[in-house]
């Protein structure tokens, strides 16, 4: 019987940030900062899942 591989979802954390640093940016009206910001919470979360994710 093959083994089920698990799904690697953490990629989802990438655009959600984008979203939400672009939301951000645009709530003080300076986009490149929130989209930068967002890219950067969504590479950390990225991180964080698939280093909780190893076990």
């Amino acid at each position: 019987m093959a083994k089920k591989k698990k799904e690697d979802k953490s990629g989802l954390f990438i655009p959600a940030g984008l979203f939400l640093g672009l939301g951000w940016g645009a709530l003080y009206d300076n986009y490149s900062a929130g989209v930068l910001l967002g890219l950067g919470v969504g590479f950390l979360g990225m991180a964080i899942a698939s280093f909780w994710g190893r076990k």
